[in-house]
């Protein structure tokens, strides 16, 4: 299998977040919902061809995470606008991913040697949020009301974004400290 096109189906991923947005912002919920699923599948099919048929690339190890950050920060943004996600936790995930993304580009242009590694509090968090868009998009768009899961959704969400935030602080200051150490030897 040529490695393009697991690339190809996370590109498409990608280029589906506006359409998610838009569908969103007109109140097309039903058909959000679809999108975000579609988006869901095609996450786990390029994941499964890249690893299945050797077609992994340089390429799509960078782009299938963006994809990912894009789907999920554009869900909870636009649930946000529309009053469907409370706004202190939209500002919360957004803040936390402006902290991470913010240290990793400090970190690499003093250091120049980045390496990323997701944490296991922030695998925990991303689910999390995942969740918790899935269920406020099905109570939107397909009817199906959770609920107190929901409610528990937002402050595991809230929870979770505070400890990876806090998380990649002290990973990202300790790599700086040992870099410091190394360069004054």
């Amino acid at each position: 299998m040529p490695v393009w096109i697991p690339n190809l189906i996370t590109v498409a991923r990608l280029f589906a977040v506006p359409v998610f947005v838009i569908l969103l912002l007109d109140g097309d919920m039903t058909a959000a919902v679809w999108v975000f699923v579609a988006a869901g599948v095609s996450d786990a099919l390029d994941g499964f061809l890249a690893k299945r048929f050797d077609a992994a690339s340089t390429v799509g190890a960078y782009l299938d995470p963006i994809a990912d950050k894009a789907l999920l920060l554009a869900a909870f943004v636009t649930l946000g606008v529309i009053s469907e996600v409370p706004g202190w936790l939209v500002v919360m995930v957004v803040f936390r991913d402006l902290v991470i993304v913010g240290g990793a580009l400090l970190y690499h242009t003093v250091t120049h040697a980045l390496t990323m590694e997701p944490l296991g509090v922030s695998k925990l968090n991303t689910a999390v949020q995942i969740a918790l868009a899935a269920v406020v998009l099905a109570r939107l768009g397909l009817g199906w009301d959770l609920g107190p899961a929901e409610t528990v959704l937002i402050y595991a969400a809230a929870a979770t974004t505070v400890l990876s935030g806090l998380a990649y602080i002290w990973v990202w200051g300790r790599r700086y400290a040992a870099f410091e150490r190394e360069e004054g030897e």
